[in-house]
């Protein structure tokens, strides 16, 4: 069963269900879903995510400049649902997340005594929302954690920040190591139709067009080795989460809304 949802407004919107954990299970469907920008759901996909999946929380990271640019998105004028605007306000160019410009190696990578590379490059990237905004990252994580309804993450494309997102939950879910590269790289199938669509808007067009398309493209290595960061630093991504204040109760909130 495909873990896509297919919208006429999102063209990055998946299931966080149906990935394979370390205990022989797996993830819960229709809890958890991770998508691209909202503003251009119709009203036919208002009612897909609302009256069909349940949706009742949304976990918006756009920064604050793309909200009040694009817009807030037709879902906010839905009474059943909940906004969560948790802006990780580390983005890539001038509004998006597509990928970062520059990188301070001494700021973001001071575990790197070497060059950068492009892995180490967009890691740190990934590294610079947990470093400037890790009370919006735990809150994201409990938001994707209620029980009242199933809850969506975004951004602009679904690929950086919900990425990191979603695979820090699908880690304190139980999931294997394997099935988070395999959702994190899952975008690369929908790139071609994710850039179309923010070449669209001014917003972004000026942001994705500073590098070639393949520069946008998730790779396995960078979710790979932002893992082997959060393992060599923290021991793991739990270690850095109790840093800035997640519980056992936050733990078994989540792992109760993803796990069969």
């Amino acid at each position: 069963m495909t873990r896509w949802i297919d919208l006429e407004g999102a063209v990055n919107a998946r299931d966080l269900g149906g990935l394979p954990t370390r205990d022989g299970g797996r993830t819960r469907r229709g809890r958890i879903f991770r998508a691209d920008n909202l503003q251009g759901l119709t009203p036919g996909d208002v009612a897909v995510l609302v009256g069909g999946l349940k949706l009742r929380h949304v976990v918006d990271l756009r920064s604050n400049a793309e909200v009040a640019l694009e817009g807030p998105g037709p879902l906010t004028l839905v009474p059943e649902v909940r906004h969560h605007h948790l802006t990780l306000f580390a983005e890539g160019g001038t509004y998006t997340d597509v990928e970062a410009d520059t990188i301070d190696g001494e700021r973001v990578l001071p575990w790197a005594e070497r060059a950068l590379d492009e892995e180490l490059r967009v890691t740190g990237f990934y590294f610079g929302y947990l470093r400037d905004r890790p009370e919006a990252v735990v809150a994201a994580l409990r938001a994707m954690s209620l029980d009242d309804g199933a809850a969506l993450v975004h951004c602009a494309a679904g690929k950086d920040r919900t990425g990191v997102l979603s695979a820090l939950a699908l880690e304190v879910a139980g999931a294997t190591r394997e099935a988070i590269v395999e959702d994190y790289v899952a975008t690369g199938e929908r790139l071609e139709l994710i850039l179309k669509r923010l070449r669209s808007s001014e917003t972004y067009r000026g942001d994705l067009d500073s590098r070639p398309a393949d520069d946008h493209m998730p790779r396995a290595r960078y979710i790979e080795q932002f893992f082997q960061v959060l393992d060599e630093r923290f021991g793991g991504p739990m270690g850095w989460l109790t840093r800035y204040g997640w519980t056992d109760a936050d733990t078994a909130a989540l792992h109760a809304r993803l796990r069969d």
